[in-house]
């Protein structure tokens, strides 16, 4: 699905842009073009940006629990 229309992102771009290191808006819109023009796409793209790294940190979690 188009986040972006844009700039052509997708969330599976931005999900990948993540994956790789992004972690601030910021740093999508210098990768991705993601909210420099219109900026409609600016909260949905905030939304998954939020919800990967929340997944990331929980991987982690799950990383440093001592085996049971």
């Amino acid at each position: 699905m188009f986040v972006c229309l844009c700039k052509a992102v997708s969330d599976k771009a931005i999900k990948q842009n993540i994956a790789s290191g992004a972690c601030t808006m910021r740093d999508l819109k210098t990768n991705l073009g993601v909210g420099s023009q219109c900026g409609k796409c600016v909260s949905q793209a905030s939304a998954i940006l939020h919800n990967e790294l929340v997944k990331q940190a929980r991987d982690i979690d799950e990383l440093a629990k001592p085996a049971a």
